[in-house]
């Protein structure tokens, strides 16, 4: 069982992304489920989950594709926003100002760049702050290619531990157990298209 303070969860209220927790406990009772059933289905304390849907807490990415996983949806389903779309846009344009986003424990800010639930492949707009991480490995279907806009990326594939620098991109199996880092002292931007769409 994993407890939020392993996971490096934050206490005091998330005010910025309070769509997130809500969107999970919504599913997780529409699916009939415990908070005990779901923090055993991902192996996560109960109180680290209670935490993250009363918003005090920002999951980690692992914790939340476990979530995800344990609820039947991809991450995607997730990302959250409230900004309205005018019709002639749905489906094909994503205002800079509109991107649907999950922030994360550490600082990690995720912006969905592609009609959510929609075609072959999604783009993500990812910003690392410095030491930013995903400390823990995850896995999910489909490829993956990253694009260091901004910054640097320490990136572990498998075995496999790459540096990446601004301009420099690399290409995966998402179902490799992958990790990555911002070593550098700025914000590092990665732009991520993962086809098909399973993050």
């Amino acid at each position: 069982m994993v407890d939020e303070d392993v996971l490096g969860g934050q206490g005091g209220a998330v005010a910025e992304d309070p769509v997130l927790g809500e969107r999970i406990r919504g599913l997780r009772k529409r699916r009939g489920m415990t908070l005990a059933q779901l923090a055993e289905s991902c192996d996560l304390s109960t109180g680290y989950i209670s935490q993250i849907e009363r918003n005090l807490a920002y999951p980690s990415i692992p914790a939340l594709v476990g979530i995800a996983r344990s609820l039947g949806v991809t991450v995607q389903w997730f990302f959250g926003g409230a900004a309205a779309v005018p019709q002639a846009e749905q489906g094909y344009v994503i205002r800079r100002g509109n991107r649907l986003r999950i922030q994360y424990d550490g600082g990690i800010v995720d912006e969905l760049l592609t009609p959510k639930m929609s075609l072959q492949l999604e783009m993500i707009h990812t910003r690392l702050p410095p030491g930013g991480e995903s400390a823990e490995s995850y896995t999910h279907a489909g490829d993956a290619v990253g694009f260091v806009v901004t910054g640097e990326l320490e990136m572990w594939v498998g075995e496999r531990h790459f540096h990446l620098r601004e301009g420099d991109s690399c290409s995966y199996s998402a179902g490799e157990p992958h990790r990555y880092r911002n070593p550098g002292s700025r914000e590092a931007v990665v732009l991520w298209a993962i086809s098909p769409p399973s993050f």
